[in-house]
Order: structure tokens, then sequence, then C-alpha cells
């Protein structure tokens, strides 16, 4: 069995800003709603791919940022990005088993956990919404998840092998 490419930390952390970037990226109004979440896409990714290198600390620097860049309460996006890296790391094992179907619906069930904390997170702080229009980027990020991971293998393989 061939072993994976190790992939430069550098190369990580490029690729969960770029995501960061894409998270807060200006959308129209009514667009905003649909979302992808693409933190949390990559986030999986790398603890999936490289559970020694990308994990809670990770998630908890990366979620600060997206704190200061939104403007929310701090530590919110710190404690949701946290969560996802500790259940990423309780499923890892399995994950790695799945196809690519099946892993996009576990990636559904993962994002949408951190979504409800998320929502129950601002509820707390005030931000009160009754309807579940919040679980929609779970969804999307979902369907994307199979082009995601197919893509960044491919990359690690032409780059890193």
């Amino acid at each position: 069995m061939a072993k994976a490419p190790v992939v430069p930390l550098i190369m990580v952390w490029f690729t969960l800003l770029f995501a960061l970037c894409l998270q807060v990226m200006p959308l129209a109004e009514g667009w905003q709603v649909y979302r992808p979440e693409w933190l949390g896409l990559l986030f999986i990714y790398w603890c999936m791919r490289a559970p020694d290198r990308v994990g809670v600390f990770h998630g908890f620097v990366l979620g600060l940022l997206l704190d200061l860049i939104e403007g929310v309460p701090l530590g919110q996006n710190a404690l949701t990005l946290s969560v996802l890296a500790f259940l990423c790391a309780l499923v890892y094992t399995r994950f790695r088993t799945y196809s690519l179907v099946q892993q996009a619906l576990l990636v559904l069930v993962l994002l949408g956990l951190v979504q409800l904390l998320e929502q129950w997170v601002r509820t707390l702080s005030g931000d009160f919404s009754i309807h579940l229009a919040f679980l929609i980027p779970s969804f999307i990020s979902a369907v994307l998840w199979p082009w995601l991971a197919t893509m960044f293998l491919a990359l690690e393989r032409r780059l890193f092998s």
C-alpha cells in the first residue's frame, strides 16, 4: 500500500485561510443563506486527512479569527469549530473507510450539529430565529463534499508525490 503524501503545514494553513476568506466574502442579501460552510468543509477535510497535524487548537484559532472578522461575540465560532474538530476526531477511523456519498452524509450531520450549536449560542446572546434556514449551508456543503475531497486529493497527489 502506498503511503499518503505528507502535506506541509503551510499548505494546510493557506487553504484554511483561503476558506476563511470565502466564508466572509460579501454576498447579496438574499443569497447569504445559501453560502456553503467553506471553513467547516476545509476544516473537516484536513482533520480527516491529517488528524495528527490539524485539531482542536487549529479550530479554536480559526474560530477566533472568524469571530473578529464577523464581529460576533468572541468565542462563538471558536467554540463551534473546536467542537467540530472534536467530532471529527471521534469519527476519524470510520470516516476514512466510507465512500464519498457516505462521507457527504456524515459531513451533513457534522456541519448540521455545529450549525445547531451555533444557533443555540446565538439564541443565548439574544439573536433569536425560529426557522430552520440555518441548516441550508450544511446541505449545500454536503453536496459539495465529493467534489472538494476529490479535487484536494488530486491536488495533493500532483504537488506532493
